[in-house]
């Protein structure tokens, strides 16, 4: 859902529902970071998929006990990145377990007070600042596997994710993984139609800011169409020709 200034948008990944991004409305009074990373959801596109600012991108990932995001995820958003930024001095991802948060479920402002507890990259000089949290409960909505709330700020549900993928019978925890961490960073860079303009109309006018062809990472799928089930069998969604061209039209590759 997008919301008009100082609200958010916020992107959900359902448990049952292919890249279904709720459409819940969200408050304002959300804990506030310093300027250059307290925007709206998609405002540095451009700052992210060009050089003209800043030359590097730093992703701070800091995960609770037990839900250190898996090796191969981190090294699939690299390659999924380093596919569409330009970026000539790089992407370089540091890692730090943060206590637990106590607590069985967590709202978006919990998320966010979180995150102003223990973030420490942030935007500067030539490099622009990306914070991910992996935390330990539920999202408000249990059905909720990540979060895009800010112009650099994404949380995942780890205990969500690591319930539903890595046993017998069970999605494969990278490609869920994956999946949901590459599907919030394109909100991030602006798709569909938040900070990225749209070269082509291909919005889900029924969805928000998602595309509509049904096979794009950016999907937002009918109720027919289960995500851990089409994972189980189906390859990491990728984005499609007419997301390429809008953020290849913002200064992407």
């Amino acid at each position: 859902m997008y919301l008009n200034k100082g609200l958010i948008y916020l992107s959900i990944f359902s448990l049952f529902i292919f890249s279904n991004c709720s459409k819940n409305d969200v408050t304002t009074g959300l804990p506030s970071i310093d300027a250059a990373n307290n925007k709206n959801v998609g405002a540095s596109a451009n700052d992210l998929l060009t050089s003209s600012k800043y030359a590097s991108i730093v992703i701070e990932v800091q995960y609770m006990p037990g839900y250190q995001p898996d090796g191969a995820s981190l090294s699939n958003l690299t390659a999924f990145l380093n596919n569409l930024v330009n970026k000539p001095s790089g992407i370089q991802i540091i890692q730090k377990q943060i206590a637990a948060s106590g607590k069985s479920s967590l709202s978006l402002n919990d998320i966010a007070t979180i995150e102003k507890n223990n973030r420490t990259a942030y935007t500067n000089g030539s490099q622009e600042a990306i914070y991910i949290l992996l935390a330990d409960a539920a999202y408000s909505d249990p059905n909720v596997f990540g979060v895009a709330y800010r112009n650099t700020s994404v949380s995942l549900f780890g205990k969500t994710i690591f319930d539903n993928s890595g046993n017998i019978g069970q999605v494969n925890r990278t490609k869920l993984e994956t999946t949901v961490l590459n599907h919030e960073f394109g909100h991030l860079l602006g798709l569909v139609d938040i900070g990225s303009p749209m070269q082509t109309n291909h919005k889900d006018a029924a969805h928000g800011n998602h595309c509509s062809n049904t096979n794009c990472l950016m999907y937002y799928a009918s109720e027919t169409t289960d995500l851990l089930g089409f994972l189980i069998t189906g390859s990491i969604p990728s984005l499609d020709a007419n997301c390429h061209a809008d953020l290849h039209a913002n200064g992407g590759k």
